[in-house]
């Protein structure tokens, strides 16, 4: 048996002794669903748990609900596995972000595990990452430096399937304001700018585009500010767009046309108009190949079986941006579900017994992933060049 093959079963060992204690976390995070960047319940559970177990924490790095945490063994290639936490408005944890954290806490300690036998050194690094879901954490950390010290990422998310490459679109969220007059709508409408008709024609234009649009590409809207009462006229009006593409540059020439429907509602109503992004954009994610395939030769060894022509494109994550800056992979794994992410049965099957099984697979996957690489710095090289050709 060879070295990386002994410290994979070390790693799974260490799974198999904290299967209590990693549901312990996937149950206390779901039933204390915190909204992006409001995360501070899981911040501190994670954090604790981290540091208990011997990881070098540091907390609100660098905003309130972020955290690193780092446990290394010597010199050497530093593996980096990102979690997270936070919920949907409304519907608590309808991603699956609580099993997103049981299964990267899993992995952690699995490669500790196998650091702590002394038989290799390097470095783990885990990354707690706020606000996925629409607040971009992970950008905000990038651009702090968070990541700039670990050589490769792994996180892996629950979904309907079991899928290694899972391409996600890039993202924006763009809000656009018509200012207008208000009037008494009945006495003297003519005296007022109706913001409220800008916003609908804005909606129209946007709409009547769809037809040549690309078909891989999105948008989508809601009016999140319509008036005030019916007698008068609206003088300030709002939409929200999410605009995707399946590059940033796609993404970008979609948003040119999008505001472009904007400004022509603008200039027929005679109201003005105001854009801003909202959060941050996300980046469409670049999936390591080499990363990948180990991935995926590990997961058949625990039985798991990957779905071959991977789905449209369909989400978006910041993971994405991390992809960008390094070599990254964020496999999905099947739970039992009634229903696709972000509805209420994806929630209800998000805590069930059921699920724990393949979070546990997956948390063995990721570690059995990153020994792969901290044994062989051939296969860091290798995972770097197909970076290098895929950027």
């Amino acid at each position: 048996m060879g070295l990386a093959e002994k410290l994979k079963h070390t790693v799974c060992s260490e799974v198999d002794k904290r299967l209590a204690e990693l549901n312990d976390i996937s149950e206390k995070i779901w039933k204390n669903p915190e909204l992006c960047f409001e995360e501070i319940y899981a911040h501190d559970l994670l954090t604790d748990i981290l540091e208990k177990e011997g990881f070098l924490v540091s907390r609100k790095t660098p905003i309130p609900t972020a955290f690193t945490a780092v446990y290394k063994n010597g010199d050497g290639i530093n593996a980096g596995i990102v979690v997270e936490y936070d919920a949907l408005p409304g519907i608590g944890h309808a991603c699956g972000h609580n099993l997103i954290s049981e299964a990267g806490i899993g992995a952690a300690l699995g490669i500790k595990a196998a650091l702590m036998s002394g038989e290799i050194s390097g470095q783990l690094t885990v990354f707690g990452t706020p606000a996925e879901e629409g607040g971009g954490g992970k950008c905000i950390m990038i651009q702090h430096g968070c990541f700039d010290d670990v050589d490769f990422c792994i996180m892996a998310h629950p979904y309907v399937e079991d899928i290694i490459y899972h391409p996600e679109l890039a993202f924006e969220h763009i809000q656009i304001t018509y200012h207008g007059k208000a009037s008494h709508a009945s006495v003297a409408p003519w005296l007022g700018l109706n913001a409220l008709d800008a916003v609908v024609q804005c909606y129209n234009n946007v709409s009547m585009m769809r037809q040549q649009m690309l078909p891989e590409c999105r948008v989508h809207g809601i009016i999140t500010k319509g008036g005030e009462k019916p007698n008068i006229i609206p003088q300030l009006c709002q939409l929200e767009y999410f605009v995707r593409g399946t590059t940033d540059e796609q993404r970008d020439e979609l948003k040119k046309k999008v505001l472009a429907c904007a400004q022509a509602a603008s200039v027929s109503t005679g109201c003005k108009m105001e854009q801003k992004t909202l959060g941050h954009p996300y980046s469409n994610m670049l999936i390591n190949n080499c990363l990948a395939k180990l991935f995926e030769q590990n997961g058949l060894k625990l039985d798991m079986h990957f779905k071959e022509n991977p789905p449209n494109m369909v989400g978006s994550t910041d993971m994405g941006n991390v992809s960008h800056l390094k070599p990254s992979i964020h496999p999905m794994f099947k739970i039992p579900t009634a229903g696709a992410n972000h509805t209420v049965a994806f929630t209800e099957a998000a805590i069930k017994p059921e699920a724990q099984d393949p979070t546990i697979k997956i948390a063995k996957c990721m570690a059995m992933t990153a020994i792969d690489v901290l044994c062989d710095r051939k296969i860091l090289d290798a995972v770097n060049q197909d970076f290098q050709n895929n950027s």
